[in-house]
């Protein structure tokens, strides 16, 4: 009966057995360890810590905004509607925060009206930069910034936003549409409320309305551009 062991002791006899040694690291092999864990985690580690909502800059590229200017008057079947474009200088994109901001150069705006000659196109390109209208030289930059949205069903929101135009700021209301990182909006407005005067010729029998339309398209620069 004295050789006689009992099954727990016999169990704890095992594990002692197959429990392993303990193992002593010198400095220098510690040092080689965390090197290596830097090396292949270090990328992964710092993604992963990365703020997730911070701003994704605007690609210029493929970024823009067109301008219709409608006409009105006695005569205006007479008169020119006109297409202005202009690509967006800079800007970013905070879809965690749902909002963008971005600026146009006025300076850059070109008139694109096909149905005029080039000398046309030229006078009423100078009209609009000039002191009559935008006043460009004085008033460069276009800036958007919006302030709310609301959603207004899948992948479409109502937006509000400061707008300012010929030094002046207002907010206005844009829809959008659009997701992972590409959007489309518009947005009308009244150039008076800019302090700007529509255009008249022919003595005020052809006119350019006093609200037009701006359409952007937005897209944000993807990781590694």
């Amino acid at each position: 009966m004295n050789d006689m062991v009992s099954i727990p002791a016999r169990a704890r006899s095992l594990r002692r057995g197959l429990s392993p040694a303990p193992v002593r690291l010198n400095p220098r092999q510690l040092s080689t360890i965390l090197l290596v864990a830097v090396f292949f985690y270090g990328p992964w580690l710092a993604t992963w810590a990365a703020p997730k909502d911070s701003p994704t800059p605007i690609d210029a590229g493929r970024s823009s905004i067109l301008i219709h200017v409608y006409k009105t008057g006695l005569f205006s079947a007479f008169g020119h509607e006109h297409e202005i474009h202009a690509t967006i200088e800079h800007g970013t994109i905070d879809e965690g925060k749902q909002t963008v901001e971005f600026s146009v150069d006025a300076r850059a705006l070109r008139v694109m009206d096909r149905d005029v000659s080039d000398n046309d196109r030229a006078e009423i390109q100078s009209t609009m930069l000039g002191p009559k209208v935008l006043d460009s030289e004085k008033f460069p930059e276009i800036r958007f910034r919006s302030t709310t949205l609301e959603a207004d069903g899948s992948g479409k929101w109502n937006a509000r936003g400061d707008l300012m135009l010929h030094g002046q700021t207002h907010s206005v209301r844009v829809s959008v549409a659009g997701s992972h990182g590409h959007y489309r909006g518009s947005a009308m407005l009244r150039q008076r409320d800019f302090g700007i005067t529509p255009v008249t010729v022919a003595g005020g029998s052809i006119k350019v309305k006093d609200e037009v339309r701006i359409d952007f398209e937005i897209v944000a620069r993807t990781t590694g551009e």
